[in-house]
């Protein structure tokens, strides 16, 4: 607590804000939510600036961005609906299985070392990065069709992975829905949607089992920031709608050449703090 003077809160209100003006843009842009900008900003700055244990820095990070994505999905969201980019038939196809995932997620993510959580997340952004970047742009979009129980599982395996990771659902579901025949657009709109359906009850569950944690920075409930997360979610849900226009505006081709790129670079960094940790 000794760190957390004046500076240190000033520096954290800085970095959250440059967080989320991107987050938010990428939100509608690629229909991540966010998190992916979020996590590891909020995770350098607790561990660089306030000298919070990496541990517990992680935690509070995922934790923090999952609470920010609840609004950051729904304005992503909306955004996207008006477009008809969202699937509907698909996500209450996806719901039940993805809500299992995703409580299953998150107590995992409330127990386990945050240097799990710092590989998965390292590990998933740079395998999804490849998939994007390489893979050859097809003219003609094709749908695959699995069966229910098949679905159920890919559900439970987004969900499960992105409450983890701190995520709304779209790093790991854009590239699945665009590799099984969807439209990237429309796996973007899709996974926007999803997101909320992630976030709420990650956020929730982060929030009970961290209550009693020693050693959170203040303003906390449970593993959840409330200062961070207070200066994020206005910026972020506005900067959301200018996502969604370009998203809508550019080829199909760079809209996943970008989604790729910048993981890539999201993933280096986590595995520098990583191997650093």
């Amino acid at each position: 607590m000794e760190y957390w003077g004046l500076t240190s809160i000033a520096t954290m209100v800085t970095i959250s804000i440059a967080a989320d003006v991107l987050g938010g843009i990428l939100a509608g842009l690629l229909g991540v939510g966010g998190g992916i900008v979020i996590v590891p900003a909020l995770y350098i700055t607790l561990t660089q600036i306030a000298q919070v244990n990496a541990n517990l820095a992680m935690q509070v990070a995922v934790a923090t961005s999952l609470l920010t994505i609840v609004f950051t999905s729904l304005s992503s969201g909306i955004g996207h609906h008006k477009r008809g980019a969202i699937d509907f038939t698909l996500l209450k196809l996806w719901t039940p299985s993805i809500i299992v995932g995703v409580v299953g997620g998150a107590l995992l993510g409330s127990i386990v070392s945050g240097y799990i959580l710092i590989g998965i997340f390292s590990c998933v952004a740079a395998l999804v990065a490849i998939d994007m970047i390489f893979r050859k742009t097809s003219s003609e979009v094709r749908q695959r069709s699995f069966s229910k129980p098949t679905w159920t599982s890919l559900g439970v395996l987004a969900g499960t992975i992105s409450s983890m990771m701190g995520i709304g659902g779209g790093t790991v579901c854009v590239p699945l829905l665009n590799f099984l025949g969807y439209d990237i657009r429309r796996a973007v709109g899709t996974s926007a949607a999803i997101g909320f359906v992630i976030s709420l009850p990650s956020a929730a569950v982060y929030a009970i089992s961290g209550l009693g944690q020693e050693g959170l920075p203040p303003f906390s409930l449970g593993y959840i920031n409330l200062l961070a997360a207070a200066i994020i979610i206005p910026l972020s849900t506005s900067f959301a709608r200018i996502g969604v226009k370009i998203a809508h505006s550019i080829p199909r081709g760079t809209l996943r050449l970008v989604f790729g790129m910048f993981l890539a670079i999201t993933s280096m960094r986590m595995f520098t703090d990583l191997v650093g940790s």
